[in-house]
C-alpha cells in the first residue's frame, strides 16, 4: 500500500510539474512583450540608443526656393546626428493638396512628432486634427500655422524685427532723419497666404509709415497696402512683372523719374525687382536704388556684389533648425521645450509658446564675416 501511495504522489508530481513547464512559455513571451514594448516606448521618447526607430516628420513647402533645401537639409542632418529617423518631405512647387498628402503619410507612417513649415497656414486643418488624435505634437516652423489647435509649438526668427531692420536701414542710407526728400519709394512684400508677411510688412511699415505720412517718403503708384504690395508664392518672375508695370507707369529710370528705394520682403522678389530694374529702366551698380532683401540667397548675394542690392536680411537656417531639434529631443522626453514668446504668435486658437531666432543685416561690409567665415557658404559659391 506505501509503495502505491509513494507511486500515485509521484506521477501527481510529474503532471504537475508538466502542467508548469506548459504554462511557462505562454508567461515567457507575455513578459517578453511586454518588456519589448516598454524598450520600444523608451526608445520612442529618448530618441536614443541602437536599434531606434524613432520617427520626425519635416514637412517643407517647396524645393523651388533655395532657402526652404537649406532648411530642410539642415533639419534632417540635425535631427540624424540627435539619432533619430527622418521623413523629410517637400511640397512640391507650394502645392497644398500634396502637403497635407505628406503629413498624413507621416501620421500614418508612424512619425511621433511633426515639425511642418505650412505652404498655406490656413488650409491644413484636416491632417493636423488627425495629428491630435493621434498624439502627436506639432511644431510650425517659421510660418504659423493657423487656426488650429493641433500646434504645440512655434519657432522661428524675430519677423516683426526683420521688416524694422530692412525699413530702418532704407531710413538710415537715406539720412531721413535730417534729409526731408520727398524721396521716391516702392513697396514690395510675399505671399499673403504666408502669415509671415503680416509680420514682415508691419514691421517695415511702422519705421516707413511716418516718414510716408510727413512727405519725407513718397510712394508715386499709391500702392501702399499689404495686398497691393504682395506677391503671391514670393515668386521672382511675378515681383519683376510688377516692378515693370510700375516701370512703365511711373517712367522709373536713370534718366526719368528717380527711383531712391524698393522695400522688398525677401531675396526672391528682390531678384524680380532687380531684372526689372536693369533690364527694362537701364539701372546699372553706379545708380541702382537701395534694394532691401532677406535671406540671403545666392543669387542676391551675387547681386550684392555686382551693386545690384543693397542689403538682405541674414536668418541662419542652422540657428533654426538646431533649436528645433532641441525643442524636439524635449517633447519626446516629456519635457518643456525652450520658449522665449509667449505673448505674440496668436493663430486663431490661443497663444502659440515660440521660440524666436535673432536675425542679422548683411551688407557688403559684413557678409565674409556672416556668410563664409562661418561656412554658410564657400567663396566659390559667391562667384
Amino acid at each position: 500500500m506505501k509503495k502505491l501511495l509513494i507511486l500515485m504522489l509521484a506521477i501527481v508530481m510529474v503532471v504537475g510539474l508538466a502542467s508548469c513547464g506548459k504554462e511557462a512559455p505562454a508567461a515567457g513571451s507575455s513578459s517578453t512583450a511586454a518588456a519589448g514594448s516598454s524598450e520600444d516606448n523608451s526608445a520612442a521618447v529618448t530618441g536614443g540608443g541602437s536599434g531606434d526607430t524613432v520617427k520626425v516628420g519635416v514637412s517643407m513647402p517647396t524645393k523651388s526656393l533655395q532657402r526652404w533645401n537649406q532648411d530642410g537639409d539642415n533639419m534632417k542632418k540635425e535631427l540624424e546626428a540627435a539619432g533619430y529617423e527622418v521623413d523629410l518631405q517637400y511640397a512640391g512647387d507650394n502645392e497644398v493638396p500634396l502637403q497635407v498628402t505628406q503629413i498624413e503619410d507621416m501620421i500614418s507612417g508612424g512619425c511621433k512628432v511633426l515639425v511642418i513649415a505650412a505652404v498655406d497656414g490656413s488650409q491644413l486643418g484636416s491632417p493636423l486634427a488627425q495629428a491630435k488624435e493621434a498624439g502627436i505634437p506639432v511644431i510650425a516652423y517659421d510660418r504659423l500655422i493657423m487656426n488650429s489647435d493641433a500646434v504645440s509649438y512655434y519657432a522661428t526668427f524675430d519677423n516683426t524685427k526683420v521688416g524694422e531692420m530692412q525699413a530702418q536701414y532704407i531710413v538710415d542710407a537715406l539720412g531721413l532723419e535730417t534729409n526731408k526728400g520727398p524721396f521716391n519709394i516702392e513697396l514690395f512684400t510675399g505671399d499673403p497666404a504666408d502669415n509671415n508677411v503680416n509680420f514682415f510688412f508691419g514691421g517695415a511699415m511702422s519705421v516707413l509709415q511716418p516718414y510716408i505720412d510727413d512727405g519725407v517718403l513718397v510712394v508715386p503708384s499709391g500702392q501702399t497696402e499689404q495686398a497691393q504690395a504682395s506677391t503671391e508664392g514670393w515668386n521672382t518672375e511675378k515681383s519683376q512683372a510688377r516692378m515693370e508695370n510700375l516701370i512703365s507707369a511711373q517712367k522709373y529710370g536713370p534718366s526719368g523719374t528717380k527711383l531712391d528705394a524698393v522695400l522688398s520682403s525677401n531675396d526672391s522678389v528682390a531678384q524680380g525687382i532687380t531684372n526689372a530694374l536693369v533690364t527694362s529702366a537701364g539701372y546699372t551698380a553706379e545708380n541702382f536704388p537701395i534694394l532691401t532683401g532677406q535671406d540671403c540667397d545666392v543669387a542676391s548675394m551675387k547681386n550684392m556684389l555686382k551693386g545690384l542690392q543693397t542689403v538682405s536680411i541674414f536668418k541662419d537656417t542652422r540657428t533654426l533648425a538646431s533649436q528645433v531639434v532641441t525643442m524636439v529631443d524635449a517633447i519626446l522626453k516629456g519635457t518643456e521645450p525652450s520658449i522665449n514668446d509667449t505673448a505674440t504668435y496668436d493663430n486663431g486658437t490661443g497663444i502659440i509658446p515660440s521660440f524666436l531666432c535673432d536675425p542679422v543685416v548683411c551688407t557688403i561690409d559684413n557678409y565674409k564675416a556672416l556668410l563664409i567665415d562661418s561656412g554658410y557658404y564657400t567663396e566659390d559659391q559667391l562667384q
